[in-house]
């Protein structure tokens, strides 16, 4: 049985999901809810669970503060929150699962379901966890870590390491400081959307670069990037003029 602890401080939000695990989620129990910080605390201090499906914001606090004054977190966590910026990225940073507000009982289901099915080694867990820590101590869009989910493990890498993205297909290739390369299963569009507010430019359909790592500009053959690592990345049309705005201004 999938031990099952829900933190969320609105009474209808709450209520909703456990009628969605009594009815729709066999193998699960129900061990416990908390609508404040301290007392999400003090349960998970004393039980040990399966999952616990956090929201964010209480009226003592965070689901943060929680992680960080657990002495230990063995369990798999579900965000479930109405945050869509600052909170929202760290999350989606860390590669940890959530589901946004209003909450759809399927996405739920779903999730449920797939923790059942896969058992997510806790070292893992850890990691992810530790990264979203990490990075919420820090400025707003500086975020320093970013977790990679391959099919052999789960890599935390340093922002700052990373030269360029490129797609294959629904893969992205991440090319690293070192000469080292990861390659996930997730297009590139979902890291444009995290790392261009932390000094990246998309440059192509096909490409994502780090301008700490460009070298320059080429006029000929219409216009492309050089990298440090004397990689020549593609700049299309209809960026072209985006491109030089941003690099101007470096």
């Amino acid at each position: 049985m999938l031990k099952i602890f829900i933190a969320e401080d609105e009474i209808k939000t709450l209520n909703s999901i456990k009628n969605i695990i009594e009815n729709y989620c066999p193998e699960t129990i129900l061990s416990g809810f908390a609508q404040t910080v301290e007392d999400a605390i003090l349960f998970l201090s004393g039980n040990k669970i399966d999952l616990a499906l956090f929201d964010i914001s209480f009226p003592d606090g965070t689901s943060f503060d929680i992680l960080k004054q657990l002495k230990s977190y063995n369990f798999n966590i579900i965000f479930i929150t109405a945050h869509e910026e600052y909170a929202l990225q760290a999350i989606k940073f860390s590669a940890a699962d959530f589901l946004l507000k209003p909450l759809n009982p399927k996405e739920l289901i779903a999730s449920i379901q797939k923790l059942q099915n896969k058992n997510q080694e806790k070292l893992q867990n850890r990691l992810m966890i530790e990264t979203l820590l990490t990075n919420l101590n820090t400025s707003r869009k500086s975020f320093k870590k970013i977790v990679l989910k391959t099919a052999e493990r789960i890599q935390v890498v340093e922002i700052k390491n990373i030269i360029r993205c490129e797609s294959d297909s629904s893969y992205t290739s991440f090319f690293l400081t070192g000469n080292r390369k990861i390659i996930v299963s997730k297009p590139l569009k979902e890291y444009d959307g995290m790392l261009s507010d932390v000094g990246f430019i998309r440059t192509h359909k096909s490409h994502l670069v780090n301008l700490n790592f460009i070298a320059s500009y080429e006029k000929s053959s219409g216009g492309y990037i050089v990298m440090k690592d004397k990689t020549n990345i593609s700049v299309s049309v209809r960026r072209k003029e985006f491109v030089l705005d941003i690099l101007n201004k470096i």
